[in-house]
């Protein structure tokens, strides 16, 4: 009976977790387009070198986000109220101190680098600054909110965050409104804006939080054995945590010093779009992850093993019909999308969905020393490499390389931790051999070998013709999608699961047809 609730909860937050996704999507691409084409693409590109700064200060939090999570949902389930109260106060009092560092760093080291460091025009250095102590106040409200939203999460109230966020989406449209009828510098009022919304957002979480939970208490208490814990948890996530914030943030900051801010809008906006194509397959990975290790939990090593191979060719399957559109068809998109195409734009769009092709053979291994158990290894290995791309994109810039360039070193880190790195791994420490590396592997490059050539034919007679940016967008993204469905359907399944689909399919419209 316990099992069958604990199901229906998983499975109403799960709605409502995807319901909100898809409405900030659609409310996402919407504001992107007017907050580009208001602001224009130099303030844009500023706004995120700038907000980065920040952001790769507040590397820290994140892992400590995933402790505080963990430790919070282990004590609700010990049953402790006092001891709940204790991690509550204690997280809460790490990342009270945590913030007031980061101000301090952000205030002399962030401050001097902005003013000496990053290329941005002398009559927008004041809008820059502002824009910079903004952008620190967001971020202290953002790390002290970590311990509760960690609340929320064990707690297993997902729906004040579905209902927060499309009303959260709702007033960024507001935001946009106001931009346009606005007669102030425009990216002082956006940050402004953005900054207020945050604030009232994570207020308004405090105090649910506040009402709701017993174990919330704004009092600054500090138990050294819990924080020891937490930290001691959180120790190769710091690692990994700063080696993602160097790629992440560190990258905008880096494209900044030696480029002007409107490369940095064109980067911001070729991950945007691949991260919203990314939560499609993040979806249906997040499904087939619980059967993966109840199968290996339950000693059912072959099917487990079995499952997490079949789920990497699907999950590849999935970006691959995303990607291939994208990829021949970026351009028209993004010009149908933005109205402004930024230049390099397109490109770095077409070489991060290559890249994130990668990403699903490197995350979906990985799962296979999650359920071992056994993840230190590669959360040394994987962050290693990781800071290695940054110095080696510093020396291209400074050799005169174009921005291009860091897509490229994405791309041969993330082939090498595919390919290389995690199958090692898997083989010497998950009891897998080259036979099932292959198993994933070899289907999904036949598939995209064989989807290519009609779209590249169709894309190489299309650039001598003068069709519309609409007509460009339907026929190469049509072409595409459909040239990447049917290889799939014809030599990515096989003829089992194809006859699976057939008989679902019929199965359907069969009893759709006798309620109509």
């Amino acid at each position: 009976m316990a099992e069958k609730k604990s199901n229906r909860v998983i499975a109403k937050n799960t709605m409502f977790l995807y319901f909100r996704m898809m409405v900030t999507m659609v409310i996402s691409l919407f504001t992107s387009r007017v907050i580009l084409q208001v602001l224009g693409v130099d303030d844009y590109g500023i706004y995120k070198a700038v907000g980065g700064i920040v952001g790769m200060l507040s590397f820290v939090n994140n892992a400590l986000a995933t402790s505080s999570s963990r430790f919070l949902t282990y004590g609700l389930g010990e049953g402790d109220e006092s001891k709940l109260k204790r991690i509550f106060s204690t997280v809460l009092t790490a990342h009270v101190c945590l913030a007031v560092i980061i101000m301090i760093l952000a205030e002399t080291i962030g401050l001097w680098f902005l003013y000496n460091k990053m290329i941005i025009p002398a009559d927008r250095m004041g809008a820059a600054v502002y824009v910079f102590h903004i952008s620190i106040i967001t971020t202290f409200f953002t790390l002290t909110q970590v311990p509760y939203n960690a609340s929320i999460i064990a707690h297993e109230k997902m729906t004040v965050y579905a209902y927060v966020s499309i009303v959260e989406a709702v007033l960024k449209l507001v935001i946009v409104y106001m931009l346009l009828i606005g007669n102030i510098d425009k990216l002082v009022l956006y940050a402004t804006l953005l900054c207020l919304l945050s604030v009232g957002i994570r207020l308004f979480y405090r105090y649910y939080c506040s009402r709701r939970f017993k174990e919330i208490s704004h009092k600054l208490t500090f138990d050294r054995e819990i924080f020891k814990e937490i930290i001691s948890f959180s120790g190769w996530s710091l690692f990994s945590g700063a080696s993602i914030a160097l790629n992440n943030q560190g990258i905008l900051i880096l494209l900044n010093m030696f480029f002007a801010p409107a490369v940095v809008t064109a980067r911001s906006i070729s991950i945007q779009v691949n991260g919203l194509a990314h939560q499609f397959v993040s979806n249906f990975q997040t499904a087939a992850n619980p059967q993966i290790v109840k199968r290996y939990a339950a000693g059912d090593q072959k099917g487990s093993k079995q499952l997490l191979l079949q789920t990497t060719r699907y999950s590849y399957y999935l970006m691959f019909i995303l990607a291939l559109p994208i990829f021949f068809a970026a351009h028209p998109m993004l010009e149908l999308w933005l109205g402004i195409v930024p230049e390099y734009a397109d490109v770095f769009l077409q070489l991060i969905v290559i890249q994130s092709l990668f990403q699903i053979f490197d995350s979906s291994f990985y799962r296979a020393l999650y359920v071992k158990g056994q993840i230190k290894e590669n959360a040394l290995i994987s962050p290693l490499l990781g800071f290695a791309q940054f110095p080696i994109v510093y020396i291209l810039f400074r050799l005169g390389f174009s921005p291009i360039a860091l897509s490229w070193a994405s791309i041969v880190t993330y082939a090498i931790l595919a390919f290389v790195v995690k199958p090692i791994l898997v083989i010497r420490i998950a009891n897998y051999t080259w036979k099932d590396i292959l198993s994933a592997l070899l289907p999904c490059l036949r598939v995209t070998v064989a989807s290519i050539p009609l779209p590249l034919v169709v894309h190489l007679l299309l650039r001598h013709q003068s069709l519309g940016t609409f007509a460009s967008f339907v026929i190469l993204g049509g072409v595409s999608a459909l040239s990447a469905g049917l290889v799939i359907w014809t030599i990515g399944l096989s003829s089992e699961t194809r006859h699976k689909i057939l008989v679902a399919v019929r199965s359907r419209l069969h009893i759709k047809g006798e309620k109509d």
